[in-house]
């Protein structure tokens, strides 16, 4: 062959891979769209031990056939508060084994013909895509073609390429000692580098298919690259991890220290544990004589019995030892001490990451809740403020006050922005209707900032001026303050739950409540100043605030609302 045959086989083989990990994108993509809001259902209600945290890890891997988009998707429930780190751990587990379906999958790409399959595949892909209700299952389709497609390509590229033929490819990998385990630990590290640099576990398992069907790469060395990938696939957790939070890189650890325990223990039993999964297939590497027919369908099978039995006895010994991993995950990742509560910070949007539009949405609704808390946080340092009187810790208050106000700014901005990229993408009308209502509860909410700082303002012009509420009047406030933080209390138990498990008559009854008391006060006060009660400067300031209080009000109704995704006259 000359120079010209090998690149052009080099760029049939590099093809096929990258319409391979495309395939597996789309493929899975497409499975996340069709299970919507359920796959974190799933994920959240079934983690109540390590055995079905380990099922519904293996299920969900299973069905969207990626166990990075598993395990991106747990780090990111770590994140937001979903799961524990001990429930993070057992899902990982789980997507350790459910990610082994892909192997087989594969397996049976090489050792069937599924030319036949893939083109009428194609051809009903497409008509599903342009139907609307269906498009979510032509994608699949698609990328299930794809990825089938993908292994014939590479399946013919080998048997053109004739490698097993090729004495200079044999004398290469001959000079390789298999009963070294210095040469296994070099295959090792070359499955994890491969795996790291690609991001993907199925292009490495491809290749080393490929190879070990055509008979130039020994089973023992292709079963390394397979132990490499299972290091390398955990990086893109890890890197999933780096903006997240310390519970969140935790997790993340934690699914690197599964995969290289389970590295270690193997190295030590490498020979008879690889000898054993060849048996149960029936095929001795010793011993054993096949034809190349018989020889290239069971390689396949080999090395996916493997990575099954690998993670399968992997998990059999560590499913007992989570607090374990998790208190080792603790202590090499330990937690920073210092209070960013006063900082602007996202702590549950990761920018970067690429994640399916519903595990988005659900990062900013997160964000929503935190920032509906410090809202409340706010007010209540509002409250505080009135009842200051040392001149040093009033001025520290407002202060605080002011901050909370510009945080409220960035954050209404910075979620507005993530929604719009979101909202980008490929969406389903829910999920469009889902970012419409939470861009109005961000609007809402940051209005509710603004009137706690126009608060603070006011009881700041009280503070600089010569006079002082009445006892009547101090009172009065309190009891609207009262009102208000109950609005925003019942408000943040609506933000915090789902729809269909709140109510949200409470939060118009206490907007009622809160407007029929502005009018009382309202009309009180002028009957106050006619009667020389305070002066008239003085009724001013003691409205503004009763008004700002009933305008936050209908503010905290207006989220509500969005939350619901409600208009009031639908109630």
């Amino acid at each position: 062959m000359q120079t010209s045959d090998y690149l052009m086989f080099f760029f049939r083989i590099a093809g096929a891979l990258a319409l391979l990990i495309y395939g597996m994108k789309i493929m899975s993509e497409a499975l996340q769209k069709m299970a919507g809001s359920q796959l974190r259902h799933i994920l959240g209600a079934m983690t109540t031990n390590r055995f079905t945290g380990m099922l519904t890890g293996t299920f969900i891997t299973c069905a969207v056939q990626s166990s990075s988009a598993t395990t991106v998707m747990t780090v990111s429930f770590v994140n937001a508060g979903l799961l524990t780190l001990a429930q993070a751990i057992s899902v990982i587990m789980g997507a350790n084994i459910g990610t082994t379906f892909t192997a087989w999958i594969m397996s049976l790409g090489y050792s069937i013909d599924l030319t036949n399959f893939v083109f009428p595949a194609f051809l009903v892909g497409i008509a599903l895509i342009y139907s609307r209700k269906h498009r979510y299952k032509g994608d699949f389709l698609f990328g299930i073609s794809f990825l089938f497609f993908s292994l014939v390509l590479l399946s013919d590229t080998g048997k053109a390429l004739d490698l097993q033929h090729n004495q200079g490819v044999i004398d290469f990998f001959r000079s390789f000692d298999v009963n070294s385990y210095f040469t296994i630990l070099i295959f090792l590290l070359i499955g994890t580098i491969i795996t790291c640099m690609v991001q993907s576990s199925a292009a490495v398992m491809a290749i080393t298919i490929l190879l070990c069907s055509t008979g130039v790469l020994p089973i023992y060395l292709g079963i390394a690259l397979v132990m490499g990938e299972n290091i390398g696939t955990t990086a893109t957790a890890n890197l999933a991890a780096l903006g997240a939070n310390t519970q969140a890189r935790r997790a993340a650890f934690a699914h690197l220290l599964f995969n290289v325990f389970g590295v270690i223990w193997v190295l030590c039993v490498f020979y008879p544990f690889v000898n054993g999964v060849c048996r149960i297939v029936g095929y001795d590497p010793a011993t054993s004589h096949l034809s190349v027919h018989e020889f290239s369908m069971k390689i396949p099978i080999i090395l996916a019995a493997f990575h099954t039995c690998f993670n399968l006895f992997n998990t059999f010994i560590l499913i007992w030892l989570i607090p374990q991993l998790e208190r080792v995950a603790c202590w090499a990742i330990q937690s920073g001490k210092k209070d960013e509560e006063e900082e602007f910070r996202l702590r549950f949007i990761q920018a970067g990451i690429m994640k399916t539009p519903e595990l988005s949405v659900l990062e900013a609704q997160k964000e929503i809740t935190s920032f509906a808390e410090r809202i409340q946080r706010m007010f209540g340092m509002v409250r505080e403020l009135l009842g200051t009187r040392e001149e040093s810790k009033f001025v520290k208050l407002y202060s605080r006050i002011e901050k909370y106000e510009s945080i409220s700014d960035n954050m209404e901005l910075e979620i507005a922005k993530y929604l719009s990229q979101v909202s980008d993408a490929h969406l389903s009308d829910e999920t469009k209707g889902k970012i419409r209502d939470m861009m109005r509860e961000i609007s809402e909410l940051e209005s509710i900032g603004d009137s706690c700082y126009n608060l603070a303002r006011t009881i700041s012009r009280l503070e600089n001026s010569k006079e002082d509420f009445t006892e009547h009047q101090y009172e009065r406030i309190h009891q609207m303050f009262e009102l208000t933080d109950d609005s925003l209390s019942q408000m943040n138990i609506i933000v915090n739950g789902r729809k269909e498990n709140v109510d949200a008559n409470r939060s118009f009854n206490i907007e009622n409540e809160i407007n029929n008391y502005r009018n009382q006060l309202r009309t009180q006060n002028l009957t106050d100043i006619d009667n020389h009660e305070y002066t008239y400067t003085l009724g001013t300031m003691y409205m503004d605030i009763i008004n700002e209080c009933e305008k936050l009000g209908d503010y905290v109704v207006n989220v509500v609302e969005a939350r619901m995704g409600t208009r009031r006259h639908e109630a």
